[in-house]
C-alpha cells in the first residue's frame, strides 16, 4: 500500500491497478510531444503577442510550466485539451524559484528564454527524474560565448549581458538541452550565431520551427550545425507540436509485450525507424502507414542488443520500456546504456515482478522468463514508470503501480488509451485511509 502522512492522517496515494494477460488491439492515438512542448512553451515568453499552440500533450509537465509562466505575469488559457493561448506581452519579471521548477527537468529552457528577451534571467537549478547528473555546462558556456556572465548562488543559476552578440558555438557533445537553450537565446542576439555538433532530434526542429514561425531566422536544425541569424524582436503565431515518438514507442512496445494487434496514429513513421526495426528483429510484424504504425505480435520474442544513442539512434527515453519487454523474450538480451550514467534504478522494481535482470555499469544482461507475475511496484522516473506498466500488461495477476505523478508528467491519459485497446487498467485515487 501507497500512503503519505499529513498532519497525523494517513492518505492513500494515487496509483494504477492492471490486471494482465489481456490482449491488445485496436487503435491508439498519440499526443504531441512532451519533449516539443517543454521547449516551446517557455519560448513563447520570447513573443510580444499572442502564441497559440496545438496538439498539446495535456501532462503534468505542461500545467507546471504553464503555473510558472502564469506566475511571472503571462496570460495563459487552456482552450480545450490539446490547445493553449500563451500571450506574453506584458511579462516583467525574469525568475523563476525552485518552487516553480522543482518538478521539471526543462524548466532550464527558461534561461535562454529570459536571457534572449530580458538579457537578464535567474533561474533555479531544474528538478524532474533524478536518473543521473544534469550538467548544464554546455548551456553556460553557450550562453557566456553570446555575451553573457552568469553565476550561481544558492542553487539558482543568474545570467546577465548588456546585449547578445552572435558567436561561432562547438558543443563538446551534441546536449539535446544545450543545442535549444542557446538556440532560444541566439535567436535575439545581435548578428549571427553557429552551433556546430549540434543535437538533431526532432524535437529540435520543432522547437526551431515554432521560433522561425514567430520571426526567428534559424536554419539547419535537424543536422548537426545550426545557422540563427538574430533578430530584435518576435511576434505571436499559431503553430502544431510534432507527435511524441517516446509515447508512440511506449504503446508500440506495449503492443509487442502483450501480443496482439494494434495501430498508432498520429505519429511521424520515420521517427521511430529506430524502435521498429529492434521490434521487427524480435519477431514483431511492422505494418507502416502515412502517419500511423501497425504493430502485430505473438508475445513470442527473440532477444536482441540495444544500444541507446542520440538521434536518430535508439532513444535513452525508450531505454526501460525495451528493458522491460527483453524480460518476456526467449533468450539474453543486452542492453547499454550510452547517455545517462544511472538510468537502471528502476531495474529492482522489475525484478519484483520476476525479471531476471544483472546490471553491471551502463550495461544490463536480460535473461528472458517465462512469466512475469504481479506485485506492487513504485515508477522510479517518468520512462520507467511506462516500462512498469508495459510489463504489468504482460504479469499474471494484478500489478499495482505507485508514484504515478511520474507517468503523468509525460504521458496523458494513460488508463484510457490502454483500456480502449483491451488492457484492463484502472487509477485508484487519492484517499484517507486512518
Amino acid at each position: 500500500m501507497y500512503y503519505t502522512v499529513e498532519k497525523g492522517v494517513r492518505k492513500q496515494m494515487e496509483h494504477l491497478v492492471i490486471t494482465g494477460q489481456k490482449q491488445l488491439s485496436g487503435e491508439v492515438f498519440i499526443s504531441g510531444a512532451k519533449n516539443a512542448v517543454v521547449a516551446i512553451i517557455p519560448a513563447a515568453i520570447m513573443a510580444k503577442g499572442k502564441c497559440v499552440i496545438e496538439n498539446l500533450p495535456y501532462i503534468e509537465d505542461v500545467r507546471s510550466l504553464v503555473d510558472t509562466l502564469t506566475n511571472i505575469g503571462a496570460v495563459c488559457e487552456f482552450t480545450g485539451d490539446n490547445s493553449l493561448i500563451i500571450d506574453s506581452s506584458n511579462i516583467e519579471k525574469y525568475c523563476a524559484t525552485y518552487e516553480s521548477v522543482k518538478k521539471i527537468r526543462a524548466s532550464y529552457y527558461l534561461m535562454g528564454a529570459f536571457l534572449g528577451r530580458f538579457k537578464k534571467a535567474e533561474v533555479a537549478m531544474p528538478g524532474g527524474c533524478n536518473f543521473g547528473t544534469r550538467p548544464i555546462d554546455q548551456h553556460l558556456r553557450g550562453f557566456k560565448a553570446l555575451g553573457a556572465e552568469y553565476t550561481i548562488q544558492h542553487g539558482v543559476v543568474k545570467l546577465s549581458a548588456e546585449k547578445l552578440t552572435g558567436s561561432h558555438i562547438y558543443l563538446d557533445m551534441p546536449s539535446v538541452g544545450a543545442t535549444i537553450n542557446i538556440m532560444l537565446a541566439a535567436s535575439m542576439a545581435e548578428g549571427v550565431t553557429l552551433i556546430e555538433n549540434a543535437a538533431k532530434e526532432p524535437h529540435i526542429v520543432d522547437t526551431a520551427n515554432f521560433l522561425n514561425m514567430l520571426g526567428a531566422k534559424i536554419k539547419g536544425a535537424g543536422t548537426d550545425v545550426i545557422k540563427i541569424t538574430g533578430v530584435s524582436e518576435l511576434h505571436g503565431a499559431e503553430y502544431m507540436i510534432i507527435p511524441d515518438q517516446i509515447e508512440a514507442g511506449t504503446y508500440m512496445i506495449a503492443a509487442a509485450m502483450a501480443g496482439g494487434d494494434v495501430t498508432v496514429r498520429n505519429i511521424i513513421p520515420k521517427h521511430m525507424d529506430p524502435l521498429s526495426a529492434k521490434l521487427q528483429e524480435i519477431g514483431c510484424m511492422l505494418y507502416e502507414g502515412d502517419d500511423s504504425i501497425r504493430v502485430v505480435s505473438t508475445g513470442n520474442l527473440l532477444p536482441t542488443t540495444v544500444k541507446t544513442m542520440a538521434y536518430p539512434g535508439f532513444p535513452t527515453d525508450l531505454q526501460p520500456q525495451m528493458t522491460a519487454l527483453l524480460c518476456a523474450a526467449n533468450g539474453t538480451s543486452i542492453l547499454t546504456e550510452n547517455v545517462w550514467e544511472n538510468r537502471f534504478q528502476y531495474i529492482n522494481e522489475l525484478k519484483r515482478l520476476g525479471g531476471n535482470i544483472t546490471v553491471e555499469g551502463r550495461v544490463a544482461v536480460v535473461e528472458g522468463v517465462r512469466q512475469l507475475m504481479g506485485a506492487e511496484v513504485n515508477a522510479t522516473d517518468l520512462r520507467a514508470g511506462a516500462a512498469l506498466v508495459i510489463a504489468g500488461l504482460a504479469a499474471k495477476g494484478t500489478t499495482t503501480i505507485g508514484n504515478v505523478k511520474y507517468i503523468d508528467r509525460g504521458y496523458e491519459k494513460i488508463e484510457h488509451k490502454l483500456r480502449a485497446i483491451g488492457a484492463d487498467v484502472k487509477r485508484v485515487g487519492e484517499k484517507n485511509i486512518g
